[in-house]
C-alpha cells in the first residue's frame, strides 16, 4: 500500500493548512495513505532549536521517513524567492538517502505559501524540485486538466499548489481554488505512485 509523505515547514500555519489537504487529496486515492511530517526551526547559525517533540502537529521527520515513503510532497514557506532554511536544513542532511537511492524513481511534488501574491511562489516551487531531481524523483506537477489552475485569482501554478497567504497579522484562508489545488496535488502523487508500486 502506497504511502505519500507529506513534509513540510510552517511558521505561521498557512503551509501546515495547505499540508493537511494535501494529504487528504493523497487519501481520496484507494489504497494510498498520507504520512504527515515537519521539520523543527533553526537558528541563525542553522543550529536545530526547539523541543525534541514539536509540541503540536505532527512529528518532526526522520531519515527512515524518506526511506519507508512511496511518494514525496514537500511543502515550504518562501523566503526571498526560495525554501525557508529549516527544510534546506533537512534536506542537506539526507546524503545517506541520496547515496542509498532511498528516493529514486519515487514520484515528488512540491508547495508553498507567500505573503505576497507576486512574493517568489514559482522559483520556491523551482528551487524545492531541485534536490528531488538529485535524489532521482520524478518530478509530478499540476496539469491544466484541473480548472482551477486556469481560474485561480491567487495561488496555483502548474508547478505545484500554492497560496497567497497575505500581509496581515492573521494569514487570508486559502480560497477555493487553491483547497482544490492542494487536494488535486495530493491525489495525483497517490495515483502515481499507485501505478509504480
Amino acid at each position: 500500500m502506497p504511502e505519500i509523505l507529506v513534509l513540510y515547514y510552517s511558521r505561521h500555519g498557512s503551509v501546515a493548512k495547505m499540508a493537511r489537504l494535501i494529504a487528504r487529496g493523497v487519501e481520496s486515492v484507494d489504497g494510498a495513505t498520507a504520512r504527515l511530517r515537519t521539520v523543527p526551526p533553526v537558528t541563525a547559525d542553522h543550529a536545530q532549536r526547539g523541543p525534541a517533540v514539536p509540541d503540536d502537529g505532527p512529528p518532526y521527520a526522520e531519515p527512515r521517513d524518506l526511506t519507508e515513503c512511496s511518494g514525496l510532497i514537500l511543502g515550504s514557506p518562501t523566503r526571498f524567492g526560495n525554501m525557508a532554511a529549516p527544510m534546506k536544513y533537512f534536506l542537506d542532511g539526507t546524503s545517506a538517502q541520496w547515496l542509498s537511492g532511498a528516493l529514486n524513481g519515487k514520484p515528488g511534488a512540491v508547495f508553498t505559501s507567500t505573503s505576497s501574491l507576486h512574493g517568489g511562489q514559482e522559483s520556491t516551487l523551482l528551487s524545492m524540485m531541485l534536490p528531488l531531481l538529485h535524489h532521482g524523483m520524478l518530478i509530478a506537477g499540476l496539469p491544466y486538466s484541473e480548472p482551477q489552475l486556469a481560474a485561480t485569482s491567487s495561488g496555483g501554478t502548474p508547478y505545484g499548489a500554492s497560496h497567497h497567504a497575505g500581509t496581515g497579522n492573521e494569514p487570508r484562508a486559502l480560497s477555493k481554488d487553491e483547497e482544490a489545488l492542494c487536494l488535486a496535488l495530493g491525489r495525483r502523487v497517490a495515483q502515481i505512485a499507485c501505478k509504480l508500486v
